[in-house]
């Protein structure tokens, strides 16, 4: 069922409800005071019968004259008897029969007044003390002007209910329409996006109401998936590349070796030549490995709280060991008088790895002999690492795809390597609730910025550390 019909009915069933509930509240309560307000006026009906049969002959000609113009403005359908308390019927008017039981009269003499009813006739039975005796006085009538009335009441609200459910329902249609009509619209322009169209926005998403709100949502869903599909293009696009290279060298020297026989140099030459583009597919490989790993749930990570300073100390050891005339000063900065402060949580090995891959990165693309400069400092919440060099920049449009796998800016394609480490370290970073940026100028330098947050408040025993 479609939520325009769905809240249509929900809207016109809890109208009809709350109108059936007045329909039959003010139907009960007018048919209450109807045949209260009639008791009561057969009740004075039965005193002015009493006075004009019982006391005509105590009272004077004048109040018997009175007793009698009033005894014959007598009510519809009037039937009236007069009873001894012994049950003798000394008064009969009317014609029609009443059901005047034993039990009837007993329940009058005991309350001194009795209401009931038999179908449409209301009964009222009242004692009348007399001078000869107590009687019992019965009165009837059938309120046939009020009972029209009452059964137009009902059809007019019998009517009055459908009448206006009908409105409500054509009315709820127009209004779940109309309400309706900003996410047709959404979903009218979701189905005109497709994988070759995905740069398409939905246009209700500047209001401040819960569609609006959805199609942001929306948007910023379809940003998302737009760098990832460009990301997935250019990374399917470079990682072919970067295979595909090496091993194009390794088969073009075998098949030149195998032309002919060569001397035993040449052959050391050709395998010593082979073996290089090995390691570089090697070390791709395992780029690919590690970014695989990066990639995971960051809840499977084994972590542990580690000093910051002394993950840069290592990475800045290992990244020596690998090129030994790097050249880095580290320095720190703000340095806290509370040295956990220095303390992250997470997994040493990954966070070693992202940290050397930047120091790699600015030895790499710096002039050799270049000192890089490395800066640790501290925030209130976060622990950061500077790595600045002064070598060939990173243009302004490249930035944008520094963190995709394989991507390589067009000044640095002579230099050897694979665009792997930039993208492992944001993944790593990640997964740690880290950040990584990057800011370049052409000919002037690359600057990244490394941010862990702080597990000070977090370390379980401090001493330990």
């Amino acid at each position: 069922m479609k939520i325009r019909t769905k809240l249509t009915l929900q809207f016109s069933a809890i109208f009809a409800f709350i109108l059936l509930l007045f329909s039959l509240v003010i139907y009960y309560f007018n048919s209450l005071y109807r045949k209260d307000d009639f008791y009561e006026r057969i009740e004075r009906r039965a005193h002015i019968i009493a006075n004009y049969v019982l006391d005509a002959d105590e009272v004077d000609q004048k109040t018997q004259r009175r007793n009698q113009i009033r005894y014959y403005q007598e009510l519809p359908y009037e039937v009236v008897r007069v009873f001894k308390m012994n049950g003798e019927l000394v008064f009969a008017d009317g014609e029609e029969q009443l059901e005047v039981s034993p039990q009837i009269l007993e329940k009058i003499r005991v309350n001194g007044r009795h209401n009931y009813e038999q179908g449409a006739r209301q009964l009222v039975g009242i004692t009348f003390a007399d001078n000869e005796g107590d009687f019992i006085v019965l009165a009837s009538s059938v309120d046939a002007y009020n009972l029209v009335k009452m059964q137009y009441l009902k059809y007019i609200l019998i009517g009055g209910w459908f009448g206006s459910l009908v409105v409500v329902l054509l009315a709820g249609w127009a209004f779940a329409k109309e309400a309706l009509r900003p996410i047709t619209k959404v979903v009218s322009e979701v189905e005109k996006i497709s994988v070759s169209e995905l740069n398409t926005r939905l246009t209700n998403a500047d209001g401040r109401d819960e569609v609006s709100q959805l199609a942001q949502t929306f948007n910023n869903m379809l940003n998302r998936l737009e760098r990832a599909f460009e990301m997935q293009r250019t990374f399917v696009s470079n990682a072919s590349h970067e295979l595909r290279t090496p091993l194009t060298t390794m088969i073009g020297e075998l098949e030149v070796a195998l032309m002919s026989d060569r001397d035993k140099e040449e052959y050391k030459r050709v395998l010593h030549s082979i073996l290089e583009d090995a390691r570089l597919l090697t070390e791709l490989s395992n780029g690919l490995l590690q970014i695989a790993q990066a990639s995971i749930d960051s809840s499977k990570i084994k972590k542990s709280f580690l000093r910051f300073d002394e993950l840069v100390w290592q990475a800045h050891d290992q990244a020596l060991k690998r090129n030994s005339r790097a050249k880095f000063d580290i320095n720190f900065n703000n340095f806290p008088d509370e040295e956990d402060r220095l303390v992250v949580k997470g997994n040493e090995a990954l966070l070693l790895i992202a940290i050397l891959n930047v120091l790699e990165n600015a030895v790499k693309f710096s002039p050799e002999g270049h000192p890089i400069e490395v800066l640790i400092s501290v925030t209130k919440r976060d622990v950061l690492l500077k790595v600045k060099d002064k070598g060939l920049g990173i243009a302004e449009a490249d930035l944008r795809n520094v963190f995709v796998p394989f991507f390589r800016a067009g000044n640095v394609r002579n230099i050897i390597g694979h665009g792997i480490g930039l993208p492992l370290t944001e993944r790593i970073l990640k997964l740690h609730a880290g950040n990584i940026t990057v800011s370049s100028r052409i000919n002037q330098g690359t600057e990244v910025t490394l941010s862990l947050p702080q597990a000070y408040a977090f370390i379980p025993d401090k001493d330990k550390l």
